[in-house]
């Protein structure tokens, strides 16, 4: 009898290696996929615009001359835009996620609203584009301003800044709650204090992929009618302007051979542009982790 229980364990133990073999082979030939595929469109671009990349390119307008063509609205715009979109979204997605964690009662109507919330991460980008022209452009007639653009943007990702700030602040050991009430500490001193130190790095982590959609999405841009070409820098928040994708799609969809090696000289400098502003926020990310 026991030889034979024994057999029965050797054989699910033999079934189950067997399947952890075969799904492990699996996900190594997903991952494998994914990261070839990064490397050849990586190397396709370098190679492809790397060459055109100056000083030159840097300081120069766009130009219908693809030799004289550069980006230097576009990244001047783009850097107006983040400052516009990160403590906007942050701010209010942040306090959201605290709101919602931390004072509102748990019944049928914050689950309602949550549920609702994830659901908004999933709508396609040009609805909120829609939605940032019908309040922003034309509600508030802010135009094609750096600051409608800015705002419809932090709707855009807002709803993952919540979702992402939930998660990490309900991560928090509810001992450290308690211990810090427990000392005298009110309850806005405890969030402060002992909840927002020791969730920021989930936050940072959810905030740095939200604006890393913000900043190479092109659909709610077009929609509120921010221009392709400007010859000149915005001063302020009010003004007009360009970003890095609308005029890499602007050069991306010439005929003219000679503007998709522009386009794929903006493209790296947008790669690069992305993982300056992630390289930071992933140093404040790591600084917490190590204290909390």
């Amino acid at each position: 009898m026991r030889y034979i229980e024994h057999e029965q364990v050797v054989k699910r133990m033999n079934s189950r290696l067997v399947l952890n073999v075969i799904f492990k082979g699996i996900f190594l030939a997903a991952t494998t996929l994914a990261i070839l595929a990064l490397l050849i469109l990586a190397y396709r671009i370098i190679t492809q615009g790397a060459g055109h990349l100056s000083l030159d390119f840097l300081s120069n307008f766009s130009s219908r001359f693809p030799e004289k063509a550069g980006i230097k609205a576009a990244l001047i715009g783009s850097l107006w835009l983040m400052a516009v979109v990160a403590p906007t979204s942050i701010i209010l997605g942040v306090g959201s996620a605290i709101y919602l964690e931390e004072y509102a009662k748990k019944n049928k109507i914050t689950a309602f609203i949550r549920i609702n919330i994830a659901n908004l991460a999933g709508v396609p980008s040009i609805v909120f584009g829609l939605l940032g022209l019908t309040i922003f452009v034309r509600a508030l007639s802010l135009g094609n301003s750096i600051l409608a653009a800015g705002f419809t943007m932090s709707l855009l990702i807002l709803p993952v800044i919540i979702v992402a700030s939930q998660e990490a602040i309900r991560a928090v050991p509810n001992e450290l709650r308690e211990a810090s009430l427990g000392m005298g500490a009110t309850k806005w001193q405890t969030i402060v204090k002992i909840i927002l130190p020791a969730a920021i790095p989930g936050i940072l982590t959810g905030s740095i992929l939200a604006l890393s959609r913000a900043i190479g999405e092109t659909a709610p841009l077009i929609v509120i009618g921010v221009p392709v070409i400007i010859q000149f820098l915005p001063a302020g928040v009010f003004d007009t302007f360009t970003a890095l994708p609308i005029q890499i799609f602007d050069w991306a969809s010439r005929p003219q051979q000679q503007f998709q090696t522009v386009a794929a000289a903006g493209i790296i400098i947008l790669m690069i542009f992305l993982l300056l502003m992630n390289s930071i926020a992933v140093l404040i990310r790591n600084k917490f982790q190590k204290r909390y």
